[in-house]
């Protein structure tokens, strides 16, 4: 039998993100910066909540000692907290720090900052979470929370994993593991030795690095993230890297977190350092390639008064309904078409794609995109009702609408593990199966029934006589 997940106490500094993500395709006539629209905004915990979350995910009990105070940013971050993890505040000077970024797809175009508040004191509640912890995980992002317990940390006995910011002060003497980044465990190694040799970050630096951090703070373990070639895990002698399994793209953002709540859990519960730290650069992997923060990110709702989407905001909950499926371990599938005059052949192929995994996006043709594929005379149905009835379909989770005219931006949004196609496909080159492929994803053939299709449906009605010389009956 499988022992329980060990609770883990995560203490840093929360943050609130917004992403705004939208398509750029051309440059604004009047500044050679990209005009980026149809953007769609989200908000989700950062900084130690995302990482608090991203453990929380883990299926472990996960308690947040932060600063938090009576700002709006604040109280978002707790509305988005709520029911995912333990909240246990510390007072905050100023207003919670949030940040903004504006993407284009993936790719991210400017980032916006706001709010400087920072941990005025400790608190009892804190201190004695953390002496009561099976685990403890420190999100440090320059902002005081470890500052004012750092008391508490150096005080406690459980499995400490420190994820240090170049804004902070470093770990405690005796950490289990310290997580810099390539770029933070050369900042810090700089201000050990000022003969700075300029060298760039590589393998070799970072050995040397990790080797300065291990003496330098007392560390048992230093493990430098290098991002997509994995990890160099150093005891203070001769390092191990740990590289990553696979090639993933996406947005990085987080990986850092999912990194270090990974090794966390993993220490709590007994792991060897070695096996946490591979573990922990396959989940940072798994990560990106599934999407990133996204899986924790949440549509924001429409201000009073704002004109409604045209598709009632389906896209948006589609979206949402598969971050949650993934943060929970399940498989999102996908599949798409325009699906005008719903027939049995889409039905057994929507039936058979959700038997594949736990959840089922269909993504839907809008009707100028049908238009464009089909010609004038269609769609027969418009994209309002089409979504209706598929929503209405047992099998269907949640509905997304394209306006392109292939639906590798939507993919890109849901990042779902399969992309389910008919048979028909079988000898067709799909346009979508590099980017599904991408992050790991799959494309796969499903039965389809012959005979079945819209066009014949159309043209068969078409052809039948009108009873009663049309006259309603």
């Amino acid at each position: 039998m499988t022992a329980a997940p060990t609770p883990l106490v995560v203490v840093g500094d929360a943050l609130l993100d917004h992403d705004l993500c939208g398509r750029a395709e051309r440059l604004a006539p009047d500044a050679p910066v990209p005009v980026v629209h149809g953007t769609r905004r989200s908000s989700r915990p950062g900084g130690a909540a995302l990482a608090a979350c991203l453990a929380a995910a883990d299926g472990r009990p996960v308690t947040l000692v932060t600063a938090l105070g009576p700002d709006a940013s604040s109280d978002t971050l707790r509305e988005l907290l709520a029911g995912r993890v333990t909240l246990v505040e510390v007072p905050l000077e100023g207003t919670l720090s949030s940040k903004t970024r504006v993407l284009a797809g993936d790719r991210p175009l400017l980032r916006l900052d706001d709010g400087e508040g920072r941990a005025r004191e400790a608190t009892r509640e804190a201190v004695s979470a953390i002496a009561a912890a099976g685990g403890v995980l420190v999100a440090d992002y320059g902002r005081g929370t470890a500052d004012v317990l750092r008391d508490a940390l150096t005080r406690a006995t459980a499995p400490l994993v420190w994820d240090p910011h170049v804004r902070g002060r470093p770990p405690v003497p005796g950490v289990r593991l310290a997580t810099p980044s390539a770029q933070e465990a050369r900042a810090f190694a700089r201000r050990l030795d000022d003969t700075d040799s300029g060298e760039a970050a590589g393998l070799r630096t970072a050995a040397r690095d990790a080797r300065a951090l291990v003496a330098a703070w007392g560390a048992r373990a230093v493990a430098v993230t290098l991002g997509d070639r994995g990890a160099l895990l150093s005891h203070g002698e001769t390092p191990l890297l740990v590289p990553t399994p696979a090639a993933a793209t996406g947005d990085p953002c987080g990986a850092g977190d999912r990194f270090a709540a990974a090794a966390a859990g993993l220490l709590a519960d007994g792991a060897l350092t070695e096996a946490a730290v591979q573990a922990a650069v396959h989940a940072a992997t798994r990560y990106v390639a599934e999407g990133g923060a996204r899986a924790v990110a949440v549509p924001d709702r429409p201000e009073t008064g704002a004109e409604p989407a045209a598709d009632g905001d389906t896209t948006a909950d589609a979206v949402r309904a598969a971050a949650r499926v993934r943060a929970a371990g399940g498989t999102v599938v996908a599949a798409g078409g325009c699906f005008d005059l719903l027939h049995a052949g889409h039905v057994a192929l929507l039936q058979a794609a959700r038997r594949a995994g736990d959840c089922l996006v269909v993504c839907v043709n809008s009707d100028d995109s049908v238009r464009r594929r089909k010609g004038d005379g269609r769609p027969l149905v418009p994209a309002a009702d089409r979504v209706r009835v598929l929503r209405a379909l047992e099998c269907v989770d949640a509905v997304a609408v394209f306006d392109e005219d292939t639906p590798e931006r939507i993919l890109g949004e849901l990042r779902p593990h399969i992309w389910a196609k008919g048979g028909d496909y079988a000898r067709t080159a799909l346009p979508e199966q590099p980017l599904v492929e991408s992050w790991g994803g799959q494309v796969l053939l499903l039965p389809y029934l012959d005979g079945r299709s819209t066009t014949g449906l159309a043209r068969r009605a078409a052809l039948a006589p009108v009873p009663n010389g049309g006259r309603p009956t």
